[in-house]
């Protein structure tokens, strides 16, 4: 496996772990030229999740791009690494199950949810990207929401507010 260090293809595995109740091995590996460790998952090729997007194309869905979204949300919070690679494991095992297809709104929705359960501020913070926030009433009208919800009870999916 390629380092992402110096892109050595010289490693040896540390630790193998089961994972994922069976269903992927995580594998800690050392590169043998610059020594540094990194992790790698194997799991069963399945096929593919498609993600349909808001304009009706499809592409291929990519846990990537959900954690660096989270990641960016969660810039500066006092979050572990290992929180967010679970909840990146969590919605991605809440979208592949039984389908074949998931739409943007589901994803970005389902990452709301367990944003809002972990830290208000990153929950906020994605919030007001994909919800596309037009000013800062929409804003205010997200954060006393928040804020009414004292008893961190999931957000529900809000629909666009039409205004004439």
């Amino acid at each position: 496996m390629k380092c992402p260090y110096c892109d050595s293809l010289e490693d040896k595995v540390i630790d193998s772990r089961i994972i994922k109740d069976g269903a992927a091995v995580r594998r800690r590996r050392q590169c043998l030229s610059c020594n540094a460790r990194f992790t790698s998952y194997e799991t069963v090729e399945e096929i593919q999740l498609r993600v349909v997007k808001k304009d009706g194309r499809r592409e291929n869905f990519d846990r990537n791009k959900i954690r660096v979204g989270i990641q960016k949300a969660c810039e500066k919070r006092p979050i572990p690494t290992d929180a967010i690679d679970d909840i990146v494991d969590r919605i991605e095992e809440k979208l592949t199950r039984g389908k074949k297809e998931v739409e943007t709104r589901e994803i970005g929705e389902t990452v709301i949810i367990e944003l809002s359960n972990l830290d208000e501020v990153a929950y906020v913070r994605f919030a007001s990207v994909y919800r596309e926030f037009k000013d800062v009433n929409e804003f205010m009208d997200e954060l006393k929401r928040l804020l009414i919800n004292t008893d961190k009870a999931p957000p529900q999916p809000q629909e666009k507010n039409s205004k004439s």
